[in-house]
């Protein structure tokens, strides 16, 4: 599978996913709780999933939605001990591969080159909190959400019409740094221009190219 995985040598790759355990989750299961122990990691193989944090005002905001050759919980590799720093929950039936600290270390230490597959895990995480962290100072609220859908667009349907994205109002204005006060009145205005069609639990995507020339 395409993954970060891609920055290893195939010999390394091969004994990574070799010393993992599969792990499937239902749709809304929990991967792993916030404040849970740090202690795996898991590469997402099939489905997708949410990335949630309590605020201090105890809301949950969602961070982001990862698919397919993504990786949750790699911070676990950095430290000995710690806790979990977000939710992440199964946005439908989703299959992992599962990598304990322990074997991580070990892979790390029979092949070197694996730490590149840390970093680049690394470097995937912090080029999407600082393109979010721009966008939440320059980029007005509407636009921001709009992006969203856009990444959303690609991800569940390659950009296509049609697409489907089961989320609901309250994940895309967490996603966007929003209230779903405001989610539902963007949402309502692309709906009127024919952009996308609101059902329960979820957008489908109508016009993929007007909806990007909308979040530009």
């Amino acid at each position: 599978m395409a993954s970060v995985l891609d920055s290893i040598p195939e010999e390394e790759r091969r004994r990574v996913l070799s010393s993992a355990r599969r792990r499937r989750f239902a749709r809304r299961e929990v991967v792993f709780h916030e404040g849970d122990p740090a202690d795996s990691l898991h590469l997402i193989d099939k489905g997708r999933v949410a990335v949630r944090i309590t605020t201090p005002l105890g809301d949950a905001a969602t961070l982001a939605v990862l698919g397919r050759g993504e990786v949750v919980g790699e911070m676990a590799m950095l430290y000995d001990r710690g806790n979990r720093g977000a939710t992440v929950v199964a946005l439908e039936p989703t299959e992992t591969l599962s990598i304990s600290r322990d074997q991580f270390s070990e892979l790390r230490d029979a092949y070197p080159g694996i730490d590149r597959f840390l970093v680049a895990a690394m470097a995937a995480r912090i080029r999407r909190t600082d393109a979010h962290l721009v966008e939440a100072l320059f980029i007005p609220v509407d636009r921001r959400l709009l992006r969203r859908l856009v990444a959303l667009t690609e991800q569940y349907g390659h950009g296509g019409a049609g697409t489907e994205i089961p989320l609901t109002q309250d994940d895309l204005a967490s996603l966007a740094g929003t209230s779903r006060a405001t989610a539902n009145r963007v949402l309502r205005d692309a709906e009127e221009a024919g952009v996308v069609r609101l059902r329960r639990g979820g957008v489908t995507v109508l016009q993929p190219e007007e909806l990007a020339r909308r979040a530009r």
